[in-house]
C-alpha cells in the first residue's frame, strides 16, 4: 500500500498552483487601465503620448470619413501638409516601381488610421525588424525595451506628466522607427549621421555627444562630415572616421547590444569572461578597419583600468553608506520618509537602497541627501568618465574622476557629521523624527492631488 505524500509537500504545491496564475491575472489587470504598463490604472496619458507610444494611445481623427487610395492621400495632403508630401517625394518609398503610399503605412480608412509602429515597418523590412527585436534578449538597457522600461517604473506614476513626456520622447525609440529615420523621408543617410543618435544620447547620464565630438573621430566628422557620401553603406573604407552607427551598428545591423560589453558603465563587469572576450574581439576587428589590432586592444585595456579605478571609488562610497545604515545613522531613515510611489508608509520591507545591486538605479526620489550624493556620483560622474574612456575623450575621463573624488570627500564629511549627530542622539536617548518635514510641502501636496 503506497503512502500518501506528507502534507508539507502538498501545501506549498497548492499555494504555488494558486498564486502563479493569480499573479498573472493581477499583472494583466494592472495593465488594463487608461495608461499603459504595470501601473496603467494609476495615471492618465497626455495627448502627446499618442505620438510617443502610438500602439497604446493613438486614436484616428474623425473629421474625415471614407476610404482613400494613396494617390488621393497625396493629392489632399499636398495642400494640407506639403512639407510631409515633399519629404515623401524625396524618399525611396516614392521612387520604387510599386510606390509605398501613405495608406500602406497608415491604412486606407480615414476613421481607423494608425501611426506606423515597428511591426508595421517590419512587414516589409523584416530583417531590420527582427534584428531590432533581438535586442530584448540582452535585457535593460536596450532600445527595444526602452518604452517598457519607462512605463513600468514606479516613479512614472508620481512624476509630473511634463517630465515623463520628455522621458517618453526618447524612450519611444522602442515604439516607432522615426526616432532614427525622420518621417516621411525615412532616409538611411540621415540615420547614419551622429545627430540621429545624439538627439537622445546626450546629457549627464550618457554624454555621448560631448565625448564623441571631443574625440579625434568627432573632430574629423565636424571638420569634414559635410563632404562625406552618407548614401554609402556602413562598411570598411566608406567613411574617413567612424560615427555612432558605424561602430554600434556593424554594417547597418539594427541591433546595437551584441557587440558591446553590456552595462559596462553602470555596474562592475568582468571583461575577461568567455562571452566578453568574444565581444572584445569583435570590437578589435571593427577598430582594425583603421587601426592596428594591437593598438586597439591596448585602448580597450586602458578602459578596463579606468573602470577598475572608478569602481574602487564607488565601492568605498557604498561601504560608508552601508556602515551608516547598519548604525541607523542615515537621516532620515527609510521609515521616516514618504513612501516611494505605489508603496505604502506601512510596508514592512522599507530599507535604504545602496548601490546598483540593491536598486539604487531606481532611487531618483525618496532618498536622504548623502544617498543622493552617491547616486549622482554613480549615475552622472562615473558614467561621464566611462563615456570619455569608451569614446576616446581623455578630458571627460579627468573631469569624471575629479568629480567622483570631490563627491567621495563630500560623502565622507557628511558621514562624519551624521555619525556625530547619531552618537549625540544615543546619548540623549531619543531621535528627532523628521516625518512632518518630509511628508508635507507645496510640491508633495500638489502631486498628491494632481498626479
Amino acid at each position: 500500500m503506497s503512502k500518501k505524500p506528507p502534507r508539507y509537500i502538498w501545501v506549498p504545491l497548492i499555494i504555488a498552483l494558486i498564486s502563479v496564475p493569480a499573479g498573472f491575472i493581477y499583472v494583466n489587470w494592472n495593465k488594463g487601465g487608461e495608461g499603459a504598463g504595470l501601473y496603467s490604472r494609476q495615471w492618465l496619458p497626455e495627448a502627446i503620448f499618442a505620438y510617443w507610444n502610438p500602439k497604446e494611445f493613438y486614436q484616428s481623427v474623425d473629421t474625415v470619413v471614407g476610404e482613400f487610395s494613396g494617390e488621393q492621400c497625396i493629392e489632399c495632403h499636398s495642400a494640407l501638409t506639403p512639407g510631409i508630401v515633399n519629404d515623401w517625394k524625396k524618399s525611396l518609398h516614392s521612387q520604387l516601381s510599386e510606390k509605398v503610399f501613405c495608406n500602406d503605412c497608415h491604412g486606407s480608412n480615414h476613421e481607423q488610421l494608425h501611426m506606423p509602429t515597428p511591426d508595421v515597418c517590419g512587414s516589409c523590412h523584416t530583417t531590420q525588424h527582427e534584428q531590432f527585436q533581438d535586442e530584448k534578449r540582452f535585457g535593460f538597457p536596450s532600445h527595444a525595451l526602452a518604452m517598457e522600461r519607462a512605463l513600468d517604473a514606479k516613479h512614472f506614476v508620481d512624476k509630473p506628466k511634463a517630465e515623463v513626456t520628455a522621458c517618453l520622447q526618447c524612450h519611444s525609440v522602442a515604439t516607432k522607427c522615426d526616432s532614427c529615420h525622420t518621417r516621411h523621408k525615412f532616409s538611411a543617410a540621415e540615420a547614419r549621421r551622429p545627430e540621429a543618435c545624439l538627439t537622445c544620447h546626450s546629457g549627464p547620464p550618457h554624454p555621448d555627444d560631448e565625448t564623441y565630438f571631443h574625440s579625434k573621430h568627432g573632430q574629423l566628422y565636424l571638420a569634414e562630415g559635410e563632404t562625406w557620401d552618407w548614401s554609402k553603406p556602413l562598411r570598411k573604407g566608406n567613411y574617413p572616421a567612424p560615427t555612432c552607427a558605424y561602430c554600434h551598428m556593424d554594417e547597418g545591423k539594427h541591433q546595437v547590444a551584441n557587440k558591446s560589453i553590456w552595462k559596462f558603465g553602470i555596474k562592475q563587469i568582468n571583461p575577461l569572461t568567455s562571452g566578453n572576450e568574444i565581444k572584445r574581439k569583435q570590437w578589435i576587428n571593427l577598430c582594425s578597419d583603421c587601426h592596428e589590432a594591437d593598438w586597439s586592444e591596448d585602448r580597450l585595456k586602458e578602459m578596463d583600468k579606468e573602470r577598475k579605478r572608478a569602481w574602487n571609488k564607488l565601492y568605498l562610497a557604498e561601504k560608508i553608506l552601508k556602515e551608516l545604515r547598519a548604525d541607523n545613522y542615515l537621516y532620515p531613515l527609510a521609515k521616516e520618509r514618504p513612501p516611494y510611489p505605489t508603496d505604502s508608509a506601512k510596508d514592512l520591507m522599507q530599507y535604504e537602497r545602496i548601490g546598483f545591486f540593491e536598486g539604487q538605479a531606481s532611487a531618483f526620489y525618496n532618498t536622504s541627501a548623502i544617498e543622493r550624493d552617491y547616486f549622482e556620483m554613480w549615475y552622472f560622474e562615473n558614467l561621464a568618465a566611462y563615456k570619455g574612456s569608451a569614446h576616446g575623450d581623455p578630458s571627460f575621463i579627468i573631469k569624471g574622476h575629479d568629480a567622483m573624488d570631490k563627491s567621495l570627500e563630500k560623502i565622507k564629511r557628511k558621514a562624519e557629521k551624521l555619525h556625530t549627530l547619531g552618537e549625540d542622539e544615543k546619548d540623549k536617548g531619543r531621535r528627532e523624527n523628521p516625518e512632518k518635514l518630509w511628508f508635507n510641502g507645496e510640491y508633495t501636496e500638489y502631486n498628491r492631488e494632481h498626479n
